[in-house]
């Protein structure tokens, strides 16, 4: 089956948050972010926040049969560290007008690595992150959105760069061609060591 790859737009969103709350159940980072959270209405505000955010600011683009979405992706066009410094400054204010909240207090923990480890290369594209539906997973994807995404990149002469959350997804990255950088940033609290990689044309 032939698959497609696209970028969506704000009347997907249904379809884009179902997809993604499918999909980013196991990812290592997110399932950090929500371990031992049993609060449906918080896991449930998680994802259409993300998508909307993401949708008003960046571009997600998605890939699977026809208009179905198996695998879908977020990249922002980063030309300064100032969103993840704003971002990593919100969720501390939030964490800390709610107190004991673990959701809140972890992502401000990676929002604060984030803004603090963001390399100052500009401009760059940064894929935020890129998970594929549990029953299409294998079925290239995924591997779809990379190759028309840095197909993009290199025609623009813009590089790419993203954090791998596992060994195994880095080894993928890295036969589309991104290169880890040498160092690593572990999350506390036994979080998830990220790789950051880069793709440059």
């Amino acid at each position: 089956m032939e698959i497609t790859t696209r970028q969506a737009s704000v009347t997907d969103r249904d379809a884009l948050i179902e997809a993604f709350g499918a999909a980013s159940a196991d990812e290592v980072v997110t399932a950090w972010v929500l371990e031992g959270q049993q609060d449906a209405g918080v896991r449930t505000a998680f994802v259409p926040g993300l998508i909307d955010r993401a949708l008003r600011d960046d571009e997600i683009w998605v890939a699977g049969a026809g208009e179905e979405i198996w695998s879908i992706s977020i990249w922002q066009h980063v030309t300064s560290v100032q969103r993840f410094a704003d971002e990593a400054a919100e969720t501390r204010t939030m964490a800390d007008q709610s107190p004991g909240m673990r959701v809140l207090e972890r992502v401000s923990l990676l929002t604060d690595l984030l803004a603090r480890e963001h390399p100052r290369e500009f401009p760059h594209r940064y894929l935020q992150v890129i998970v594929t539906v549990p029953e299409h997973r294998g079925k290239g994807a995924g591997a779809a959105i990379l190759a028309e995404r840095l197909k993009a990149a290199s025609e623009a002469s813009v590089p790419a760069f993203l954090e791998a959350s596992t060994e195994r997804s880095a080894r993928l990255y890295s036969r589309s061609g991104f290169a880890p950088t040498g160092t690593t940033h572990t999350l506390p609290e036994n979080g998830p060591t990220l790789i950051p990689m880069w793709f440059r044309p």
